[in-house]
């Protein structure tokens, strides 16, 4: 398969098939490498993509196809559109599933701009715009479903259903990462992956995850992401409690009852505040799509499917 435009205008990098969580070497994250590495495992086609908007290239995963599903990651450093791999492999066999890095994150270009949490869900609408999706259901993981609340909330028409997983936005703490972050060790990344992953090949997974400290601008880009979204100012602005119940998509709110970065308390909190929303609790932490992939997509999928357009 040769690099080339694809539809909607992005460019295609080669079919990556997983079967499995698969340590990708650095060859698959080298921007001079536009067609990436290719992988024949089997059964599920996930295609790294790039796409020109506004504010420069953006990188995403695509696999399946039907109804369009944008998966938006959180804020860890190592974190990007790669993290939803373990779920995309399920997911992708009933929707089309587009898992983007955010602005800020990745390989993508940057720009010196605000990263205010109104300028990330413009970032998605964006998105949408230039793959040609009119409306799409949208799952958010911490500051992902920060941002997907607020695109529910301003923009309700782009947004068939709305789950929200651990969801930062109605509280304006800061959490340890946002105040003291520092590019992390490869022992970190590793114990992070341990602790908050089912990954078989840990090591290989932090080795490839630890990589992104090593791209250039990557730490930088990171620090000034945090010096604004820490700001206590923006916080408050952007705090989603007289958003929440203004909300008028299906919404699913899907926590970890041992979440130590967002409690339980708070998805209790949204729940009361959405009007029609469910809570679905499972008993593990924070990162509920990779602590807990297979229970993860079975909630996600029945929900969606109660509110597809098919």
């Amino acid at each position: 398969m040769d690099c080339g435009c694809g539809r909607h205008g992005a460019l295609e990098n080669r079919l990556l098939g997983i079967c499995e969580w698969l340590p990708f070497s650095s060859r698959y994250w080298s921007r001079n490498d536009v067609c990436g590495l290719e992988i024949r495992r089997s059964t599920v086609e996930i295609y790294r993509r790039q796409i020109k908007l506004s504010h420069g290239t953006t990188y995403y995963l695509e696999a399946g196809q039907g109804e369009p599903l944008i998966l938006l990651h959180g804020v860890g450093f190592f974190t990007g559109g790669d993290y939803w791999l373990e779920n995309i492999k399920e997911l992708s066999q009933h929707y089309q599933v587009y898992a983007p890095d955010f602005v800020g994150w990745g390989e993508g270009d940057r720009l010196d701009v605000e990263y205010s949490f109104s300028y990330l869900a413009d970032f998605v609408r964006e998105f949408q715009d230039g793959l040609g999706i009119s409306s799409a259901h949208i799952v958010g993981h911490s500051m992902g479903g920060w941002v997907a609340s607020v695109l529910g909330y301003e923009s309700p028409d782009r947004v068939r259903t709305l789950t929200l997983v651990g969801a930062g936005g109605i509280s304006t703490r800061v959490i340890p990462m946002m105040s003291s972050f520092t590019p992390p060790s490869y022992e970190e990344v590793l114990k992070h992956v341990k602790e908050t992953t089912r990954i078989e090949n840990a090591e290989e997974a932090a080795k490839r995850w630890h990589q992104r400290a090593q791209i250039p601008g990557a730490a930088e880009a990171y620090l000034k992401i945090m010096t604004h979204m820490k700001n206590p100012i923006h916080r408050a602005r952007y705090n989603t409690r007289r958003r929440l119940p203004h909300i008028k998509v299906p919404t699913l709110i899907l926590w970890g009852s041992e979440d130590k970065i967002n409690e339980l308390s708070m998805g209790e909190e949204m729940q009361a505040m959405i009007p029609n929303s469910e809570l679905a609790v499972l008993p593990y932490g924070h990162y509920l799509p990779s602590e807990a992939p297979k229970e993860f997509n079975s909630l996600v999928i029945s929900f969606m499917n109660k509110h597809n357009y098919r």
